[in-house]
């Protein structure tokens, strides 16, 4: 089984990626807690999951997966974008997150189109990488609903007749359609081709 470390140190990131990556037969280890936080200075997702995975790999001596994600709505011309996880500031709640974003859509009518993409890189400590990208579809709903989930979720809607938001599936059926889950999948075949 092949070994990686996961360079977030977001819990809930962390527990959805291990969910999906261990029954395609990886092992995924958390980072270490004495590894410091990677700055996401870059403007591209993929430039920050490098950074993250370069950082990590170089740290620990060990492949390491990293994911940067972002949620990209038509209406505010891609914001949040890389912003996502800090778009009320730098240390904001999910909630505070979400709440600005209802805030800023809320003379914007419906369907109000966005995209959540993930960009998940492996980096290995010889300096060696890739990236693979996810991306769903979707749109941003009037108001916040489900328990489900986390970030944005909770107003993440799909699109087609199943209007219910991220935070309205159950734990299997995010994993199955979600932007992570869509670029875990890739990783995994890409792994397989090397």
């Amino acid at each position: 089984m092949r070994q990686f470390v996961l360079a977030t140190a977001n819990p809930d990131k962390a527990a959805q990626m291990r969910s999906i990556l261990e029954p395609l037969g990886l092992l995924v280890k958390e980072r270490p807690a004495n590894i410091p936080d990677v700055d996401e200075t870059e403007d591209t997702l993929e430039g920050n999951s490098h950074l993250k995975a370069a950082a990590i790999a170089r740290a620990i001596g060990m492949a390491a997966i990293a994911d940067d994600t972002g949620l990209f709505v038509n209406a505010l011309d891609g914001r949040p974008g890389v912003f996502s996880a800090r778009y009320a500031g730098e240390r904001a709640s999910y909630r505070e997150n979400t709440a600005k974003l209802l805030d800023e859509l809320r003379t914007v009518p419906e369907p109000r189109l966005a995209q959540f993409r993930s960009v998940i890189v492996v980096a290995y400590p010889d300096g060696d990488w890739f990236g693979v990208e996810g991306v769903l579809e979707g749109a941003i709903s009037l108001v916040a609903r489900g328990e489900g989930g986390f970030g944005y979720d909770p107003v993440f809607e799909l699109l087609g007749s199943d209007r219910r938001t991220l935070a309205e599936l159950s734990v299997d059926e995010k994993n199955a359609v979600s932007h992570r889950g869509i670029a875990l999948r890739a990783l995994v075949r890409e792994l397989g081709s090397r």
